[in-house]
């Protein structure tokens, strides 16, 4: 099932990974569109502020403070690459890391329409990239070692945070990759 948070509602979620998914989610968005992939450690937010106490000053919503709350920690410098299964596949995390999460841009087309672009990757890209019927998405995944997992999806058309899609099953690949990054 997929629901749209709502950011005026009085009942926001304290679980701590769809926290920490919404916080990178909208972080990722202020940069606007057309990034690369980015990729976040998830920290024990209390044993972060005990390994670096200059960061415990700047800790102080409510969130910060909450029973199990994560930190994102970006991944800056990753290799260039076209191929994120092979980027994902040479990740893996000490166990200081309880989670990842990764923000990818994608774009989707309505089924079937796959069948009539090109064979060629090159063309093909083109054509996707040109088809009327395009929709230009973001997906946030994140997943715990305990093996939660939330998926965000933020389409180009609706750009609010209040109409990004939650759930746990929206990219199932991109779970099962990170978990395997935590595996290794």
């Amino acid at each position: 099932m997929v629901s749209v948070p709502d950011s005026s509602s009085s009942n926001p979620t304290t679980e701590p990974l769809a926290v920490a998914a919404l916080e990178t989610e909208r972080h990722v968005a202020s940069a606007g569109w057309d990034q690369n992939p980015r990729v976040f450690a998830l920290v024990d937010t209390a044993s972060l502020a005990a390994a670096e106490p200059q960061l415990a000053a700047s800790l102080t919503g409510d969130a910060d403070r909450a029973p199990g709350a994560l930190t994102a920690i970006e991944q800056e410098d990753l290799p260039r690459t076209s191929d994120l299964e092979s980027l994902l596949g040479r990740m893996a995390w000490p166990e200081t890391v309880d989670g990842v999460a990764i923000a990818v841009e994608r774009i989707v087309i309505p089924p079937g329409a796959e069948r009539d672009l090109p064979q060629e990757h090159d063309d093909a890209l083109t054509a996707l990239s040109q088809h009327p019927q395009r929709e230009d998405v973001r997906l946030l995944v994140a997943v715990h070692r305990d093996g939660r997992a939330i998926c965000l999806l933020r389409q180009r058309a609706n750009d609010r945070d209040d109409r990004v899609a939650t759930g746990e099953d929206i990219a199932p690949g991109l779970v099962h990759a990170l978990r395997a990054t935590l595996e290794a």
